[in-house]
């Protein structure tokens, strides 16, 4: 027996007692499937084992369930089998620190010979990488870390090498040997280049990896104007609006002309009032219920399930407290049409809608572009339960346009509008946090390249965290519902039904009396309201004729000794701050380690100091075992690269450069309102230069990369500063003298200017937008679209208030070319000015750029366009 149960003990899932969800996507019946199975020590075996038996085989134990809908029993396992999260224990079993795998986890440890790791196989949404297993090719050491870490954090694994488990491959070309190994091998695994992995850690979503996939990705040779495809659709059907148009429909009716449907076996559901829906549609809603193996209560302490339209009822507050599922009518006709159990959380519009909107939502006019089909019908119904008013078609007085791509003609009408673009993102999690999101926060406005965003639309889950503390916070009487009392008050109600009127205790009526007619749920009471009564004790205010009113020392005793026990505690404290006191210097933040001169005599003090002298030494010791990590320090310089000719057409040494660069404490960036340290061969009017320059960084010559990588060590900047005196005199200053000024200003160069561009300006809209932000000031779009009132509003909220002191006129800039189509602009432009109290002046960008390196605003005629002049880009 002892050499059974020995075997029994060593057997892989020896420790496992899990429990089979059915899903949609995972029946029992699917578990015949051929399962191929890589065991430890040997070749690949083709098995045809169901899924339980896999499990049973390798020593788990079963625990089957009464019936489809049964309850599971989260103190009887420890896995739970499922290939979705949409199952009514799930948020318990996570709370219970239960593990929720995926199928693959079961083939995925046999294939190991170990048991997997559970998170890498979680069902859970939000770990997007689910199931992804990630190599990397030729990436710099430091972004491989990120990378990986970011895999890590996100649900899926890291591989260094390739291996058949491997999924996806992050390179920047396909010349290295690990991509070569998959050409030759034919795995199936894609080679993506690493701008599809920050594109999704910018989203917080899986994206399709088609525009980023080697070796021929469309972010690379589509151009930015061809239109972004939809790639796929997102099943949004039924969970586009919060009050279904039709009864549900029976999907799978394939086989048989009646359909058994017991999704709803066992539940008592209950209809609530706030429904609003006539006696005939009730009846059938009741029948759809009954014919699913559900009964109808009238009573929400009897339901496990509630059917409600709204957050503000009492019983959608009591039901929620007590954990029960609460969704709309919506949630119930999906249930019935699929005959599976999906989460009334998982839509954000199968969750009761609140009467009064978000706050502070009502103040937005939001109109939707580029989403087409359900998904269109989603986000305009979304917008309404958040309180916003929809617009199909945009005006000016629009707020905010949510787009899946920034190619259309509402797009190029908000940026000429200066109306906030965002995704869709931000209206979902704003609804489903309960909080308006900060447009500052760049997951809402970042538009990945080649990427349509409607494919991962619908795919956040209402925040239950977010829904509690604003809708049922705890503390009042009904959240007691779920305790014993609760249950006993729920049983007595029941009873007296007839005698009693509504459920509830004498507590339940006074706090209904004490909200507001509209529902509004009120803040939480304090305990003393919820415990049990005591005698008021004596106020301790002295009333006039009654000084020998001796206050109630009822609990007065029991707090004297209370604070006495506790100044014992700190006695020692006490004398130790008093002592460090006398010394020179005074009392050091923080404290001082105490020493054995300074001990205060206590003898319980020092047994507990050399526990913790004890514990330290033993942190220290494990510390000193632990491998050291190859973490880099913070870098020393931040550099900006612009006119370098060192890495033209060879991405694999530039990657390689920046690495060596980065260990010897450069970091390479793109981002010019980050750099310390700017590098060019000359001065340039390249968008990075103009616009690094507003940040007054050290200017120096490209000589101090080529130098450190020729001598493979960190050489002084200060030696390299850039001289080019030909480049002074040709545009006119002193570039030594351009940061000092720079300085000055602190990137606000512009602060308070509004200056309109015109689309076709030479060097695009966007390189002036940069420019005109990196100094402070709004750039904005000029079409001449009829009807504008864009300058009118101009000079309003943010207008610089050195600026409105002056007696010069103030001027309203238009930059633009001499092509027809932007001079026909020029005579819009000057009659929208009009009336603004300003003057117009429509300039070419040569203003722009010479202001900017010159951080000073710079005027001269020559800057000026006029009808008839001929220009100098032709």
């Amino acid at each position: 027996m002892d050499e059974e149960a020995a075997a029994a003990q060593s057997l892989l899932f020896s420790q496992v007692y899990f429990v089979i969800v059915q899903s949609q996507s995972l029946k029992l019946s699917d578990a015949e499937a051929v399962c191929i199975v890589k065991l430890a020590g040997t070749g690949w075996v083709n098995k045809e084992l169901q899924l339980t038996k896999l499990l049973v085989d390798n020593g788990a134990q079963e625990h089957t369930l009464p019936g489809p809908n049964g309850r599971i029993p989260l103190g009887e396992i420890t896995h739970i089998i499922s290939a979705t999260s949409d199952f009514v224990e799930y948020d318990d079993a996570c709370d219970a620190l239960k593990s929720v795998v995926k199928p693959d986890w079961v083939t995925a440890s046999v294939a190991k010979g170990r048991l997997a790791n559970p998170r890498s196989y979680s069902p859970d949404p939000r770990l997007f990488f689910s199931g992804l297993v990630l190599c990397c090719a030729d990436i710099p050491e430091g972004d491989k870390d990120a990378i990986m870490g970011g895999v890590l954090a996100t649900g899926g694994l890291y591989s260094s090498s390739v291996t058949k488990l491997v999924t996806h491959i992050v390179a920047l070309t396909m010349d290295h040997e690990k991509c070569q190994t998959v050409s030759k091998k034919d795995l199936t695994c894609k080679i993506v280049l690493p701008h599809w992995f920050d594109d999704c850690l910018r989203i917080g979503k899986r994206l399709d990896e088609d525009p980023y996939t080697l070796p021929n990705p469309d972010i690379i040779h589509m151009k930015p104007g061809d239109p972004v495809l939809q790639t796929k659709q997102i099943d949004l059907q039924g969970a586009s609006s919060t009050q279904p148009r039709e009864l549900p429909k029976f999907l799978d009716s394939k086989r048989s002309n009646t359909r058994r449907v017991d999704v709803l076996n066992g539940k008592k559901v209950m209809l609530c009032n706030d429904l609003d829906i006539g006696g005939h549609l009730r009846g059938t809603i009741e029948e759809l219920i009954n014919n699913s193996g559900g009964t109808v209560t009238n009573t929400v302490h009897r339901a496990d399930m509630l059917i409600c339209q709204y957050r503000e009822s009492a019983e959608y507050r009591t039901a929620s407290r007590a954990r029960k599922e609460v969704g709309n009518l919506a949630w119930l006709y999906c249930l019935i049409t699929y005959n599976s159990w999906i989460s009334p959380m998982k839509r954000l519009l199968y969750y009761p809608v609140s009467k009064r909107g978000l706050p502070g939502f009502d103040k937005f006019r939001i109109s939707v572009s580029n989403y087409t089909g359900e998904a269109r019908v989603y986000l305009e119904n979304l917008a309404i339960a958040a309180g916003g008013a929809f617009t199909k078609t945009m005006k000016e007085d629009n707020t905010h346009l949510i787009t899946a791509h920034q190619h259309s003609d509402k797009c190029e009408a908000a940026r000429e509008w200066n109306i906030n673009m965002v995704n869709h993102l931000w209206l979902e999690e704003s609804y489903a946090k309960w909080q308006i999101q900060t447009l500052s926060n760049p997951r809402y406005t970042y538009f990945p390249p080649r990427t349509n965003l409607s494919d991962v639309v619908g795919q956040t889950q209402i925040d239950r965290h977010a829904v509690e503390k604003y809708f049922f916070a705890p503390g009042t009487i009904e959240e007691s519902e779920g305790s014993e009392a609760g249950r006993l008050n729920a049983k007595a109600s029941e009873q007296h039904d007839q005698d009693t009127g509504p459920r509830g205790s004498s507590q339940d009526l006074v706090q209904d009396r004490t909200r507001p007619s509209d529902g509004t749920p009120t803040a939480p009471r304090s305990k003393q309201m919820n415990g049990p009564v005591r005698t008021p004790a004596a106020t301790r205010i002295v009333v006039d004729g009654k000084e020998d009113n001796t206050p109630s020392t009822t609990s007065s005793r029991g707090a004297k000794d209370r604070a006495a026990a506790k100044l014992h505690v700190q006695a020692a404290d006490i004398a130790l701050y008093e002592k460090e006191k006398k010394r020179i210097g005074g009392v050091i933040f923080g404290g001082r380690r105490q020493t054995s001169e300074d001990a205060v005599s206590n003898g319980s003090r020092k047994r507990s100091n050399s526990k913790d002298e004890g514990t330290a030494q033993e942190e220290l010791g494990r510390d000193k075992k632990r491998p050291k990590t190859n973490k880099l320090p913070p870098p020393a310089m931040r550099l900006l690269l612009t006119g370098y000719k060192g890495w033209e057409k060879n991405g694999k040494k530039e990657a390689e450069d920046k690495s060596r660069l980065r260990d010897l404490g450069v970091l390479v960036t793109q981002d010019p309102t980050h750099c310390t340290h700017l590098a060019s061969p000359s001065i340039v009017r390249t968008k990075k230069f103009v616009c690094a320059l507003a940040r007054a960084p050290m200017v120096i010559s490209t000589e101090f990369v080529d130098d450190c990588l020729a001598k493979d060590e960190w050489r002084d900047p200060e030696d390299y500063i850039l001289n080019d005196a030909a480049g002074e005199q040709r545009m006119g200053f002193k570039l030594s003298e351009a940061v000092s000024r720079a300085k000055n200003h602190r990137g606000q160069l512009l602060r308070g200017m509004r200056v309109y561009c015109t689309e076709t300006v030479k060097g695009g809209f966007d390189v002036y937008k940069s420019i005109i932000e990196a100094n402070g000031g709004k750039c904005l779009l000029y079409k001449g679209r009829a009807g504008s009132n864009a300058a009118s509003r101009a000079g309003g909220e943010d207008e610089d208030v050195d600026a409105m002191d002056t007696d010069e006129p103030e001027y309203l800039y238009l930059i633009s070319g001499h092509m027809p189509v932007e001079k026909a602009l020029w005579p819009k432009f000057r009659q929208l000015v009009q009336g603004t109290g300003k003057l117009p002046r429509i300039v070419c960008t040569d203003w722009l750029l010479n202001s900017a390196l010159r951080q000073e605003l710079h005027w001269d005629e020559v800057y000026e366009l006029k009808e008839g002049a001929i220009s100098n880009d032709q």
